[in-house]
């Protein structure tokens, strides 16, 4: 039993890392169809400034 809580509190931990990690860029949104699955100009083209 103690090692379902040692790793569910690792699961957490991991989890919570990354979240933190990944900031405002995770999109939570789900899955996308048509014109709204399309990446934003600029972002798929590679372009560099």
């Amino acid at each position: 039993m103690w090692k379902l809580a040692i790793g569910f509190v690792a699961f957490a931990a991991l989890s919570l890392f990354v979240i933190f990690q990944a900031g405002d860029k995770v999109d939570m949104s789900g899955e996308k169809h048509g014109t709204e699955a399309v990446a934003p100009s600029g972002a798929a083209s590679g372009a560099t400034h």
